[in-house]
């Protein structure tokens, strides 16, 4: 009987035990910063798909796009930190969104970094107008064109043009961003010989590759794509220390039961063992990662530093 009192009165006084002991007992909602489709959105639900069987619960995608990520941030670090409200969050809103406008969450105090789903570098592709074959041919071509030549953008802020940024001050190299409303119209008109380079995403990329058509260069990663494993890195051709990558993952608010983020963070840990899992992310250009807390927490103050460092050399901030 006395165990039973000590027993009691231990979970009435730690109701995060209490909470975390008995969690889920209802459906998890992922909120989604951006609209249904793109890559954020299917890593999202395909976690959420792997999740439902194993918590016991439906985890459910809810899409609360607009601000670049940052409403659907904001929402989930003022939600009840209970573990049914997480963020599917991705590199732009906890690491380059804080840069560039007036937010009101703090990316590092406000979230309990659960695991990195996956990430995916960015490919530096040229269409033929440049003859460079490599990097370095690259770089040799604009210095001899300072502020003559051009790239194309995804829009301003995104990931592939602070990539561009960043590569082109550490180059030493000036060209003029082109920015377009969106991957798809920057692409096309790098194909259609209107401007000649493009960093964009590799599923963007990579179906334009083998023709001859596109000539990708370098990739941004700190390793090799194994989509495109013949392209070196900006790192490997010159440019030591080089990396910018995007990442997928969940977060959760802050004060989250420890024991539930490390159930979350366990259960996705599975997913990158899982054949099928990796065979999904695959075909949309991700590399799996379902890394731990820790690792996640590592990788959001590195990247909030590198992040940075490329809006500067962009002249946005």
């Amino acid at each position: 009987m006395p165990a039973l009192k000590w027993f009691v009165a231990a979970a009435l006084l730690c109701p995060a035990f209490a909470t975390a002991q008995s969690w889920p007992q209802r459906a998890v909602k992922v909120v989604v910063p951006f609209p249904p489709g793109g890559v954020t959105d299917s890593i999202a639900r395909m976690t959420a798909d792997w999740l439902t069987p194993r918590l016991g619960q439906p985890v459910v995608a809810e899409n609360r796009p607009g601000a670049s990520g940052a409403i659907a941030a904001e929402f989930v670090a003022r939600a009840e930190p209970d573990g049914y409200t997480l963020l599917s969050a991705a590199a732009p809103q906890l690491a380059v969104v804080p840069h560039v406008q007036k937010i009101a969450y703090d990316p590092l105090k406000d979230f309990a970094p659960i695991s990195i789903v996956g990430t995916n570098p960015f490919a530096l592709g040229c269409n033929e107008k440049i003859p460079a074959r490599d990097l370095r041919e690259f770089v040799a071509h604009v210095k001899e064109r300072q502020g003559q030549l051009s790239f194309a953008s995804a829009g301003a802020g995104s990931v592939g043009h602070l990539t561009m940024a960043l590569f082109l001050a550490r180059a030493g190299l000036k060209m003029e961003p082109v920015l377009y409303k969106g991957g798809g119209p920057a692409m096309a008109d790098v194909l259609a010989g209107h401007v000649p380079c493009y960093f964009g995403n590799l599923n963007e990329l990579i179906p334009h590759s083998g023709g001859g058509r596109i000539k990708v260069l370098a990739v941004s990663g700190e390793s090799r794509a194994p989509q495109l494993p013949q392209v070196p890195t900006v790192a490997e051709q010159g440019f030591p220390g080089f990396r910018t990558e995007t990442w997928n993952g969940y977060v959760a608010p802050a004060a989250t039961p420890r024991e539930v983020i490390e159930r979350i963070a366990r259960e996705i840990g599975a997913a990158c063992k899982d054949a099928a899992f990796v065979e999904r992310l695959n075909k949309i250009g991700v590399d799996p990662v379902c890394g731990t807390p820790a690792q996640f927490a590592q990788t959001m103050r590195e990247d909030i530093a590198i992040w940075k460092e490329a809006v500067n050399a962009a002249g946005m901030r």
